[in-house]
């Protein structure tokens, strides 16, 4: 799981939320507790941006003091993971579903942050990138 730092200020009537490391996230709440609920919302919607360009999704960084971390979902850093790996070795989707033996259409479905992907799904595409998904507790 991804923790980013956010900045949430307040402002005219409500709290500001912003995020250094992924400046497409932003929102605001009407409350502190809405402005924090808001920005998990905000920085999982504002991943789909880098998926649909193709782009790869910058690492968090520590928080400073002024900020508080905002977690994604293990499913959604899970697919992070996979997407900047797939860019990093410049693997397009239909090569990553030759290598898993499947149809486009499968790796399009694992790609998409909405539709819910088995964690043994995901283990077996970064193994055709020959690469391990590590669990651990913390």
């Amino acid at each position: 799981m991804a923790q980013y730092p956010a900045l949430i200020q307040p402002g005219d009537g409500g709290y500001t939320v912003s995020f250094r490391d992924i400046p497409e996230a932003l929102t605001c709440g009407d409350t502190l507790d809405d402005a924090r609920a808001m920005a998990a919302d905000a920085l999982l919607t504002a991943m789909d941006f880098y998926f649909d360009d193709r782009r790869p999704v910058p690492a968090p960084s520590a928080a400073v003091d002024s900020e508080e971390l905002v977690a994604l979902p293990a499913s959604a850093w899970s697919k992070i993971l996979l997407l900047n790996t797939m860019l990093g070795q410049q693997i397009a989707p239909a090569e990553l579903a030759r290598r898993m033996g499947v149809r486009p259409q499968e790796v399009t479905r694992i790609m998409d942050l909405g539709h819910a992907t088995k964690i043994d799904t995901i283990e077996k595409a970064l193994a055709a990138l020959d690469h391990q998904l590590q669990l651990s507790v913390a």
